[in-house]
Parts: C-alpha cells; structure tokens; sequence
C-alpha cells in the first residue's frame, strides 16, 4: 500500500506507519512536506483544517508531480479548550482519491493554565525549550508527551493512536462508514 504523508517529520511518518501496519501489509510512505495554512500553534478547530488543508495540498503536489498513492494522510497537534479546560492533541486526516475522508484524535494532556497565553502566541514546541532545554530527539521523534510522561509515552504513540482512530471508518467498510 502505498501512503503519501504531508510531512517529512519521521516521528510522525513512524506513527502513521505503525497503525497502518496493524490491518495492511506492505505499507510504504512517503513523507512530502506542505502547508498546513493554519497557525504555528492551532487552537481549536484550526487543528482539523490544518490537517486536512495539508491532506488537500499533499494531494495536489501530488497530481503535478505524477505521484499515486492509496491514501493520503496528514497529522496536525494543536490546543484545543474542551469542557472548561485547555489541552494538546493531535488529529490524523485519511483521504483517497475519491470520495473517502475519515479523521481521528489521540489522547490529550492537559496545559497548565500559566502556559496557554505564550503556547498560543509561539507554539508549544518553544515553550517546552524554555522549561526543559533545547533537544533535537524530542523535536523529531519523542514530543513533548515523551518528556511530560517520563518516557511513557512519545509522539510517535499519540501519532499511532490518532490514527487508529481515523482509520476506524476505513477499515470497517460501510458497517461504520
């Protein structure tokens, strides 16, 4: 199966990878950087079009340039208020070439309050070098999560899990399509 992803981010290539492998054999994929046209730091629902404007321009280079593909998927981490509360999640977009579009969210964690106002304004990516140091491995593989958990849990895990969700309507065909 081939797969093109709107990234060249390995951490989140391996997330997607992984979930993929769990129902499809022989997945390759295919990391192609785009734009998100969204903020640094989506808030909200800037996190869904944020992945799915990358699944559209991923598609789109992908037409001038001659590329197929199976599925075309994007992932995109953002902070989102649920309830009262503000938290970082992030949201896998799936597409075909038709007319299939499918989307899920990984577990959440929460954002202290203190920290909300300078994420939004920059990104947590800056933020998490102000408190814990700058650190290549966590900018490419582990993300914040890895840190936050003490090495329970990584981005390439929330990637995966994000996916697994998207993928329910795609693998259960028209029972939960």
């Amino acid at each position: 199966m081939k797969v093109v992803m709107a990234t060249k981010n390995q951490g989140k290539i391996e997330g997607a990878k992984r979930a993929l492998q769990r129902y499809f054999d022989n997945i390759e994929i295919e990391g192609i950087p785009v734009s998100s046209e969204v903020s640094e730091e989506p808030v909200n629902e800037e996190i869904y079009i944020g992945a799915k404007n990358r699944v559209r321009n991923v598609k789109k280079y992908c037409k001038e340039h001659a590329i197929k593909a199976d599925l075309y998927v994007s992932s995109e981490s953002g902070i989102y208020n649920s309830l009262g509360r503000w938290l970082i999640t992030n949201i896998a977009v799936i597409e075909d070439d038709g007319d299939f579009e499918s989307y899920g969210t990984s577990p959440s964690f929460p954002v202290p309050e203190r920290l909300v106002k300078d994420i939004i304004e920059t990104d947590l990516s800056q933020i998490m070098n102000q408190i814990f140091g700058e650190d290549d491995q966590r900018h490419n593989k582990g993300g914040a999560i890895q840190l936050l958990t003490h090495d329970a849990i990584s981005r390439i895990d929330l990637t995966e899990m994000a996916f697994v969700m998207a993928l329910t309507q795609y693998i259960n065909e028209e029972k939960w399509k």
